[in-house]
């Protein structure tokens, strides 16, 4: 993950700058970050758990959103605007979608690591869902097969809740009955 900028900009300047750019844009703590266009194997991997979480949720309450979609991050402490574009969202609380955007947390966030964002999303981005209070975020990284799922303990911290390379069937915390065979996923 790159950032755009090297300088801080404010809310309404980097909505102006995602008016006139076709780049993927994040914004966090103030920097633009931009997203590099996924490999190939990442877009085979985001359909194939896109196939398998939306399933599951065929029927329940709950929407599954893949990026492009950006999510403002909102938090009862939090005064900073957060933007961020996870590569897969789980979403059941329909009060914060706008026409552009959701505004406000979902419960689950799938992010598939590149070579080139690797800390973005196992640093920054888990701390960043943590503090806000995403559910459960899981990191799939295409160069180990592994699927890691982290959920929030009653002390609002990350755990790692279960974890598979390989072979095996990877289980959310947060939804009873979705599980995902990591076979299928990264073959």
């Amino acid at each position: 993950m790159n950032q755009y900028r090297k300088d801080p900009v404010s809310v309404e300047e980097y909505f102006r700058i995602r008016e006139s750019s076709d780049e993927l844009l994040e914004y966090i703590d103030g920097f633009v970050y931009m997203s590099p266009s996924p490999s190939t194997e990442h877009q085979r991997i985001s359909r194939k758990l896109e196939l398998g979480i939306g399933n599951f949720l065929e029927g329940k309450s709950c929407e599954l959103f893949h990026a492009p979609y950006d999510i403002e991050l909102i938090g009862k402490e939090k005064q900073d605007t957060k933007i961020v574009i996870p590569d897969i969202s789980i979403i059941c609380d329909k009060s914060g979608f706008t026409d552009a955007r959701y505004v406000g947390v979902p419960d689950l966030i799938v992010e598939i690591l590149s070579p080139s964002n690797q800390s973005h999303d196992l640093i920054t981005k888990l701390n960043l869902y943590m503090n806000y209070g995403v559910k459960e975020y899981w990191i799939v990284n295409p160069m180990l097969n592994s699927v890691t799922v982290y959920a929030l303990n009653d002390e609002n911290m990350y755990e790692q809740y279960d974890m598979k390379i390989d072979t095996g069937e990877v289980k959310s915390k947060l939804f009873n009955g979705l599980r995902i065979d990591i076979s299928y996923v990264f073959n």
